[in-house]
C-alpha cells in the first residue's frame, strides 16, 4: 500500500467511526476505498470489520452518559446482537454475496419509513395502551429482541446501516428518547463488529495495514461522532439517519 493509498484508508476510517457513531452506514465509506485499492471483496468486508472495531468501541464510550439506567436492557440486547452477529459472520464465509443483494436495499428502506413515522408509531401504541389499561414492556419484548438478533445476522455478514435498522426498531418499540436509544445502537454495533472481528481472526484472510489504519481513524472518528451527534436534536438527527440511509441504498443498488 503506498503512502497516498494509507491515507486515504486513514481518511476513510475517521469518516467511518464519526458517521457510525451518529447513525450507522460507515462500511460504506470504507468499503468501496479498499475494494478500489485492489482487496478481494471478503478480504475487504473482513479487513473493514476488523478496523471498526475500535471505532465501535470509542463511540459507544463517547456516549456511556446516555447509556445511564439501561444496563439490564442493554445486556438483554447485546446477548441477542452477540448471537446474531456470529451467525452473520459464519454465513458470509458461507454464502455468496449475491444472497443478500436483493434484501439488504428494501431492509433499509423499511428500516427508513420506522425512523420517519416513529413518533406518530410510538404515539399511537401508547394512545392504545392508555385505552386498553396496558403498559409497554421496558425492554421492547420479544418482538423487539428477535428484530434486534435478525439484524444482528446482516450486521455479521456486512453492516452497511445496520445502526439505521437498530434505530428504527428500537424506536418504534421502545419509549426512549432518540440519544439514548443511539447510545444502545453504538454499544450494538460494537457488540456484532467485535464477535465476527474475533471469527474472522481464526478462518478468514485480511489485510492487516488496512485493519491498522481504520482502526486508528475510525477511533478518532468515534470521538468526534459522539461529539457532533450528542448535541443534535432529535428531528436533526432523524434527518441525518434518512439522508444516510438513503445514500446506503444508492450505493448498494449501483455497486
Amino acid at each position: 500500500m503506498s503512502i497516498g493509498e494509507a491515507v486515504a484508508v486513514f481518511a476513510a476510517g475517521i469518516g467511518a467511526g464519526t458517521i457510525n457513531t451518529i447513525v450507522g452506514s460507515g462500511t460504506l465509506i470504507t468499503f468501496p476505498v479498499l475494494l478500489a485499492f485492489g482487496l478481494p471483496p471478503v478480504t475487504a468486508n473482513v479487513s473493514n470489520t476488523l478496523g471498526l472495531v475500535p471505532g465501535s468501541l470509542s463511540g459507544a464510550v463517547g456516549y456511556r452518559r446516555e447509556l445511564a439506567g439501561q444496563r439490564r436492557r442493554l445486556l438483554r440486547f447485546a446477548a441477542f446482537a452477540l448471537v446474531g452477529g456470529l451467525v452473520g459472520a459464519i454465513l458470509l464465509l458461507a454464502l455468496p454475496s449475491e444472497a443478500f443483494d436483493t434484501i439488504v436495499p428494501v431492509l433499509i428502506a423499511v428500516a427508513l419509513v420506522l425512523v420517519i413515522a416513529q413518533p406518530r408509531l410510538a404515539a399511537r401504541i401508547r394512545a392504545r395502551r392508555e385505552r386498553n389499561g396496558t403498559t409497554a414492556h421496558p425492554d421492547g419484548g420479544p418482538v423487539l429482541l428477535l428484530g434486534l438478533m435478525l439484524a444482528s445476522v446482516y450486521g455479521g455478514y456486512f453492516g452497511a446501516a445496520q445502526g439505521v435498522i437498530y434505530v428504527a426498531l428500537m424506536g418504534v418499540l421502545l419509549n426512549e428518547d432518540l440519544q439514548r436509544l443511539n447510545a444502545l445502537k453504538n454499544v450494538l454495533v460494537a457488540v456484532v463488529n467485535g464477535v465476527a472481528a474475533v471469527f474472522f481472526l481464526f478462518v478468514a484472510e485480511f489485510d492487516w495495514t488496512a485493519v491498522a489504519l481504520i482502526a486508528l481513524g475510525s477511533t478518532l472518528g468515534g470521538q468526534l461522532g459522539a461529539k457532533v451527534g450528542r448535541r443534535m436534536p432529535p428531528t436533526a438527527l432523524r434527518a441525518v439517519i434518512v439522508v444516510v440511509g438513503l445514500l446506503a441504498i444508492v450505493q448498494l443498488l449501483l455497486k
